[in-house]
């Protein structure tokens, strides 16, 4: 019997900081697709928001997908079952990062299109954007976090000087400001003494209307993948855990993207049998606690004075470059590049599967 090859779309690009990391992001997920199983459709979304359906034979060699504006643009299937039309596309891969693409928007017009798409839902996606609500929700689990604010653009510009006092007498320097909605280090700054707060807040804000500010502790920083178990009544899976020591005062933009040196990765992370379960652990009860459904990339300071973990954030739609720590862990864990990819995509269409089979009218009894 011949099954028919799954058409899974793989989008990217999309209009958050992050779009240029989503382009490098989807060319590995292309590359390495299995062609025996799936049949690629490309879609790029412009930084203008504008869809374009691509060739995938023009952009699979390429370490950075380009974004065609002179392509045909793409309107996203509606209710194709009930229309009794045929989708052209099965399932969605979105390959992007940021707000609007990781932080449940998207999800949201999958929900309605009645798609089925790799990684977590609207909520969970949400939650996991919003670095502010993940913490508050990690902490009433009982999972570790570091002592943080989290002021809005509106409160900060009434009074910045409350804003300061607050951090002074809560918090301390050195301390970390970043925006509470976005990855990959943009719009972060560690700062050192108190007259360079203002600024650094003046430049987070320009990405985000709110903004977290960390006590800044000496601290390595370990990673975990996690994946959904196939079997949705076990607990998700976890990969040996990864390390990155950055060869830059902290993991920055410009050492994650800009500078082939900028960190080291080590896989499995320099930690004892007891360390690697303590974090593997946390890593699933974060996943567990914030609905992650699907992947998602799990950040820990680990306190070199006191050998605590805390949690830092939780990605996702974590980088999925060939370099990238997530698959990188997966690799180590015995699971390669493509089967992950294929691992996702099943779990994608098995979660759509289960949701559509539940009721969507009441008949009363």
């Amino acid at each position: 019997m011949v099954h028919k090859k799954l058409r899974v779309a793989v989008i990217y690009g999309g209009r958050s900081g992050e779009h240029e990391i989503s382009l490098q992001s989807a060319a590995s997920v292309i590359r390495n697709l299995d062609r025996n199983r799936f049949d690629v459709v490309p879609i790029s979304i412009d930084k203008k928001g504008r869809w374009h359906l691509n060739d995938v034979s023009l952009i699979t060699d390429t370490k950075a997908l380009p974004v065609f504006e002179n392509t045909p643009q793409f309107v996203l299937p509606a209710y194709p079952a009930i229309q009794g039309n045929e989708a052209p596309i099965d399932v969605v891969f979105p390959v992007m990062h940021g707000p609007l693409c990781e932080d449940g928007s998207i999800q949201g017009l999958f929900e309605l299109a009645s798609l089925a798409y790799v990684g977590a839902g609207v909520l969970g996606s949400a939650v996991g954007m919003d670095k502010d609500v993940a913490k508050r929700l990690a902490r009433d689990a009982g999972i570790p976090i570091v002592p943080y604010l989290a002021p809005k653009k509106e409160v900060w510009t009434r009074n910045p000087e409350a804003i300061a006092k607050q951090v002074e007498k809560e918090l301390g320097y050195p301390c970390f400001v970043k925006p509470a909605n976005l990855g990959s280090s943009v719009g972060v700054h560690k700062v050192k003494k108190a007259a360079d707060l203002q600024a650094a807040l003046k430049d987070s804000f320009q990405y985000d209307t709110k903004v977290l500010i960390e006590k800044a502790i000496n601290a390595r920083e370990i990673e975990v993948a996690i994946l959904e178990n196939p079997d949705p009544g076990l607990p998700p899976l976890a990969s040996t855990a990864g390390e990155i020591t950055p060869t830059h005062e902290f993991y920055s933009y410009e050492s994650k993207y800009l500078d082939e040196n900028g960190a080291h990765l080590k896989i499995p992370a320099g930690l004892t049998p007891e360390q690697m379960k303590t974090v593997q652990t946390l890593a699933q009860r974060t996943f567990v606690t914030l609905e992650g459904e699907g992947l998602a990339r799990v950040d820990f300071f680990l306190d070199k004075d006191t050998g605590d973990f805390y949690l830092n954030e939780v990605n996702t739609m974590p980088g999925f470059t060939s370099i990238s720590m997530y698959p990188k862990m997966w690799e180590a864990s015995g699971i390669s590049y493509s089967q992950l990819l294929s691992k996702l995509i099943d779990l994608a269409v098995a979660r759509h599967q289960r949701k559509s089979a539940l009721v969507r009218e009441f008949h009363g009894s």
